[in-house]
């Protein structure tokens, strides 16, 4: 039942795997107030999933968010629950993986458990866990629950991840006595579709963070801060999780237009006309809380960095520039990249009809055949 998954364990064997990001938040992954900015409604993620799912793409990635981040359009302040989102999504589609992200210090395992295999057998087997040990102190304190130290936050997960899979895994009911846990006659059916666990991805960034990734998850989720040092990066990862397969994943935003001046232009648009300073402002207090000082050139960075992608990799560019840049992260290491757009409806024809072409030139990906083709196969 845990027989370890191959790290692109998703939809069609294309080298380089291509998601959306963020679509069940209000903004997405920009803070920004031009009105053609993400709304999720209900509808607009359905239909994006679908977009996704129609084009080959191979996943959609959810942010588990609990409270946004003001300013004037409190970016990632309507959202929705994630699993109970990836279970809607994985009824209407046919070959997306679904992710749920789960704040795992604000959820029982025993009861995530049994939520992640119901959705995983309404996908068929296509969900998929990005298990997140937390950081926003603020969405703790909703929950009455206390933020442990870091890394005791990364103890606390392993624990909870060993609960779940031995739910997923074990037919006899069994006693769990651990640090954080004192479990008693667990057991629950059914179990995960296919006889295969869902597949586990984590997020974390720092040392602890990937340490735990590499002795537990099927993919990790790295930030990428300078694409220079991302080989490098992900070698090591991979040496320190051998002789289990792991997957290397990044979050970027795109904002490309036919031509690199056009593109600037856009960008421009977006952040400096219509740019949400203050709720910038607001995410860098949290992210760079308990820091040395930043200089203020690299604090100006940091906000236009999030106002722009929520502080992810910027693929910004021409179409073939932005193309380009995913060859060079493959070329790197990386298996694939989650996106996040302006919105997620309106660009998707750009990503679909300009930059998936070019990734198929440039050898990446294969040309989708279709979801009639994909069930015959």
């Amino acid at each position: 039942m845990n027989t370890p998954l191959r790290p692109g364990a998703m939809r069609g064997d294309n080298t380089f795997k291509l998601g959306l990001f963020g679509m069940n938040c209000s903004g997405g992954l920009t803070m920004t107030k031009a009105p053609e900015r993400w709304h999720p409604s209900w509808e607009n993620n359905l239909t994006a999933a679908r977009l996704a799912d129609e084009a080959g793409l191979e996943f959609v990635l959810p942010i588990g968010r609990w409270l946004g981040y003001r300013g004037e359009t409190d970016t990632e302040g309507t959202s929705f629950e994630t699993l109970t989102w990836a279970s809607g999504l994985l009824a209407a589609t046919r070959g997306l993986n679904v992710f749920g992200t789960v704040h795992v210090g604000l959820i029982n395992p025993v009861f995530a458990a049994k939520q992640m295999v119901t959705a995983h057998h309404i996908g068929a087997g296509r969900f998929g866990l990005n298990v997140v040990s937390g950081w926003n102190e603020g969405e703790y304190g909703m929950f009455d629950v206390p933020m442990l130290e870091h890394d005791e936050r990364y103890a606390f997960t392993e624990e909870w991840v060993r609960i779940a899979q031995r739910i997923w895994g074990e037919e006899e009911p069994f006693d769990f006595d651990g640090r954080y846990f004192r479990l008693k006659g667990v057991l629950s059916k059914p179990k995960p579709f296919g006889g295969r666990r869902p597949l586990l991805m984590s997020a974390g960034s720092s040392p602890a963070g990937r340490d735990f990734a590499t002795r537990n998850a099927d993919c990790l989720f790295m930030a990428v801060v300078d694409q220079n040092k991302v080989a490098g990066e992900v070698a090591g990862l991979r040496a320190a999780a051998a002789p289990r397969p792991i997957g290397c994943y990044t979050s970027a935003h795109m904002l490309t237009r036919p031509t690199a001046k056009e593109a600037a232009e856009y960008y421009h648009y977006i952040v400096h006309e219509n740019g949400d300073w203050e709720g910038a402002e607001h995410i860098v207090a949290i992210r760079t809380q308990g820091t040395r000082s930043f200089p203020a050139d690299r604090m100006q960075e940091l906000k236009e960095r999030h106002m722009a992608g929520i502080g992810s990799l910027p693929l910004l560019g021409s179409y073939d520039e932005v193309a380009d840049k995913l060859a060079a992260l493959h070329a790197a290491g990386l298996d694939g990249v989650a996106v996040g757009l302006v919105n997620y409806i309106d660009e998707f024809p750009v990503l679909r009809d300009e930059i998936l072409p070019r990734l198929e030139r440039l050898g990446l990906r294969a040309p989708f055949a279709g979801l009639a083709a994909e069930e015959r196969a």
